[in-house]
């Protein structure tokens, strides 16, 4: 089934996700120049590792992904959504590597990644297959439909809150609930999912001290302008400084001493800095044109298996921009997430190009 495509791939979608990987390595080179010059005397020390560790293995997984037929991940779906929680069980172990009080990479041997990032791709294909087989009708049945469905949500949640990454559990769950909602499951099992959620974010945030305080920052974030508030109060002086045109490539003046995280969650800040009003806003309107031209593919699709996919694809991107963007601005309550596509990080990067890549196989068999 599906062996072979008439059609082509959908051009536009590749060239928003050429354009994003691209200008992401263009923004890493100017917010990294300074941070790679003082801890590694090399200015273009984590452009050269993200275009290695991330650039490189991502066009081979985006590649090959492109020549797969997607059906074919139907049949490996759980396979592969079980070896992506084992991998992230396993950072608990001697292999699991701690950086900045968070258990998230995996060592093995030479090769370091996170096995977080990997269920972006694993998980949405699982749900993807679990929710289109047409020989149950599990979107609808409490026992075989949510009950299941709430078991794999809080394995995957808890394995995630113990590194811990709550702002992944929050993409995640975001993800599933869009997914299960287009698969047609009834809606007071949406309902009951989103409340779940609610409450046990709740809790979390509650009974752990550091993400209690990002919220508190959050309504008063001028009430510790050098200790709690610091971080957002930079990020908004960063965005603030670039006007609509901005500073100028390469002259962000707040990346060099002020800024935290300038290649991390904060790379929107020093975007807007840098190419000002013109460029973030420029920046936001190709995730938004991404986000849209995945479901509008899916709309165009008549496989379910393949819908689901690009469904949840776009949800991730989607929901991942939304919170750093948001987050970073001042919107929401700061959560460390990355900026798809443009936040230094080579297994994020790789996977990003692979789900591009499992994509533009799928748009081949849209409605043209």
């Amino acid at each position: 089934m599906f062996s072979k495509s008439g059609h082509h791939p959908d051009y536009f979608l590749m060239a928003l996700i050429i354009s994003l990987a691209l200008f992401g390595l263009v923004m890493l080179s100017s917010a990294s120049s300074e941070l790679g010059k003082i801890k590694f005397n090399d200015s273009y020390y984590y452009l050269k590792h993200q275009a290695i560790n991330g650039l490189f293995i991502g066009i081979i997984g985006f590649l090959i992904a492109f020549k797969i037929n997607y059906q074919a991940y139907k049949r490996f779906a759980l396979p592969l959504l079980i070896l992506s929680l084992v991998l992230l069980a396993l950072v608990f172990t001697s292999l699991g590597v701690k950086t900045g009080g968070a258990t998230r990479w995996l060592k093995i041997g030479p090769v370091s990644f996170q096995p977080a990032e990997i269920l972006k791709l694993t998980f949405v294909i699982y749900l993807a297959a679990w929710l289109s087989n047409p020989k149950n009708n599990r979107e609808k049945n409490f026992w075989s439909g949510f009950i299941p469905f709430l078991v794999i949500i809080g394995v995957i949640a808890s394995l995630l809150l113990l590194q811990p990454a709550t702002s992944m559990v929050a993409i995640l769950i975001g993800t599933a609930l869009v997914v299960y909602f287009l698969g047609e499951a009834k809606v007071k099992f949406l309902l009951a999912v989103f409340g779940l959620a609610i409450l046990g974010i709740g809790l979390i945030i509650y009974l752990t001290p550091y993400r209690l305080e990002r919220v508190k920052t959050f309504f008063s974030p001028r009430s510790d302008s050098l200790g709690s508030s610091y971080h957002i109060n930079e990020a908004q002086i960063a965005i603030g400084s670039g006007g609509i045109t901005g500073v100028g490539y390469g002259n962000s003046r707040t990346k060099t001493s002020f800024l935290p995280a300038p290649i991390d969650d904060s790379i929107f800040a020093v975007t807007a800095e840098e190419l000002g009003f013109i460029g973030s806003g420029s920046l936001i309107a190709v995730f938004a044109a991404l986000t849209i031209r995945l479901f509008w593919l899916a709309k165009n699709l008549r496989d379910k298996f393949g819908q689901l996919i690009l469904v949840g694809f776009g949800s991730v991107i989607g929901i991942q921009s939304i919170i750093n963007i948001g987050a970073i601005s001042g919107v929401f309550p700061l959560t460390g997430v990355p900026l798809p596509f443009i936040s230094y990080g080579g297994t994020a990067l790789a996977v990003f190009l692979t789900i591009g890549g499992v994509a533009l196989n799928i748009s081949k068999y849209t409605k043209k």
